[in-house]
């Protein structure tokens, strides 16, 4: 039952928003000399916070999409199985009241009790994409996206907008800057996995009557598009790297990127090419997230290499 649980609330991927959340603060802004709003403890709650939230929001998720799964992937379906309906509504409330609360408690302890709206806005359009938007021709695609790189922006938002003055604003408009880039970034490359997804579930969402973008276009000219917009992520590292990373002096971090990120890439761009079948796309949507990681990861790499000068 437990191991099932953490199935459900798709623990992978939490544990990479966590990740990715510490690795920001403990690797990137704490190295800045600058004051942080949250203490260490108050960090931890924020990023309780977020994958309390998700873990929600792939919950319900999975209840308003039980018949589609079962068709795409019976070996995932676990509303009805492990957990009844009702159940698994217990959950999905008891954990997105638990996120949203502790949303509210650090918005008043940073004396920014209008930052909570936020940690509402979330879970309200989690529900709204589960039950309605995801139903809709890359609608969907673009919410999931886009909430994923909330999830790098928040943390500027709760470390760094509370903090700003009219003497450090300079530096701080910098190092968010930074966030929105890697925000971006991880726009860009969800939105592309979205659709690879899409291509992955064609048989099931065509069977449930959605309107995702593989069967508006067709698989194969989905694929085309995948492949033509893979070359947008590809081309902003490269000219990342090029731009922040070579011209500083930066090799390491020159090298990971285009190890861990670029190489990636590539090959994606040319498996995608001929791609058709389930088991392809769902190779490729891997692909992707482990870009994705690698991605996230890079801060910490970057950070190291500009303390080390190495």
């Amino acid at each position: 039952m437990i191991l099932d649980f953490f199935k459900l609330i798709r623990y992978q991927n939490l544990l990479m928003i966590a990740v990715m959340q510490f690795l920001f603060r403990y690797t990137f802004l704490i190295w800045q000399n600058i004051p942080l709003a949250l203490s260490d403890l108050q960090h931890v709650l924020l990023v309780l916070a977020t994958i309390l939230i998700a873990a929600g929001g792939y919950v319900i998720n999975d209840i308003f999409d039980q018949q589609t799964d079962t068709e795409n992937k019976p070996h995932k379906v676990f509303i009805g199985q492990a957990f009844s309906e009702s159940t698994a509504y217990n959950i999905y409330v008891a954990l997105t009241t638990a996120g949203v609360g502790i949303g509210f408690y650090l918005a008043n302890t940073i004396n920014k009790p209008s930052f909570a709206t936020l940690f509402i806005l979330i879970a309200a359009t989690l529900y709204l994409y589960a039950s309605n938007l995801k139903q809709n021709l890359l609608i969907g695609n673009i919410i999931i996206a886009a909430l994923l790189s909330l999830t790098v922006l928040i943390i500027g938002v709760f470390e760094l907008y509370p903090v700003t003055n009219s003497d450090n604003q300079p530096q701080m408009r910098v190092l968010f800057s930074i966030m929105i880039d890697y925000a971006v970034f991880a726009f860009v490359l969800n939105l592309i996995r979205e659709m690879v997804k899409d291509l992955e579930d064609v048989n099931g969402d065509y069977n449930q009557g959605m309107n995702t973008l593989p069967i508006a276009l067709g698989v194969k000219r989905t694929a085309q598009l995948v492949f033509v917009l893979s070359f947008i992520p590809l081309g902003m590292i490269l000219y990342y790297i090029n731009e922040y990373f070579i011209s500083n002096g930066l090799w390491w971090a020159s090298a990971y990127g285009l190890i861990t990120v670029v190489a990636p890439l590539i090959y994606f761009s040319i498996k995608m090419w001929s791609a058709q079948k389930k088991k392809e796309f769902s190779h490729l949507s891997f692909i992707l997230k482990l870009v994705l990681l690698f991605g996230i990861l890079s801060i910490a790499v970057v950070t190291y290499n500009i303390q080390h000068h190495a």
